[in-house]
């Protein structure tokens, strides 16, 4: 089953410092919702520290299967399913019915996702500012994935930002 990686990252491809993302962009987290959330039969894949670094009143993300990738085989997290490996996670996000799979981080995630033959597409919310971070998204390999969309350039609170669809080459 193909899945999809959904990012926001500035322009050196930072997406955060010390667990927390360094803008505040309420049209990409309406983006990111709407987009993850579909008819309500999605799947989100994440980390144990991008669970973590969600405001416990959004755990789990609604409308979603939140599946949560950690190598502790005793993590328990209320409302989401524990995978120890990306196969896995995709396996129970094939076995729920998803409709649609979306990576939502963090950067080791991502890494190891963006290479996988099942990663269709990136859906990219590319910040025109540089910020002081500490995780970083992997360069899109222009070898395996186009854009094949973007958006118009908006701004809010001073800060430029454009959506961009990446898809892969086949």
């Amino acid at each position: 089953m193909n899945f999809s990686l959904i990012v926001a990252a500035d322009l050196n491809n930072g997406i955060g410092k010390n667990g927390k993302i360094p803008w505040r962009i309420s049209a990409d987290m309406d983006f990111f919702k709407k987009t993850t959330m579909g008819n309500g039969k999605n799947a989100v894949i994440m980390g144990r520290t991008t669970w973590e670094s969600l405001p416990e009143k959004h755990r789990p993300l609604k409308n979603r299967l939140n599946i949560i990738l950690t190598r502790d085989k005793n993590y328990q997290a209320a409302g989401a399913k524990i995978a120890d490996s990306l196969e896995e996670s995709l396996k129970i996000a094939e076995q729920n019915n998803s409709e649609e799979i979306f990576i939502i981080g963090g950067a080791k995630v991502y890494t190891e996702a963006v290479e996988h033959k099942n990663c269709s597409t990136i859906w990219l919310t590319r910040v025109s500012k540089a910020y002081d971070c500490d995780t970083f998204f992997p360069k899109i390999d222009k070898n395996h994935f186009k854009k094949t969309w973007e958006s118009e350039i908006q701004e809010e609170n001073g800060t430029k930002f454009q959506f961009e669809k990446y898809s892969a080459v086949v």
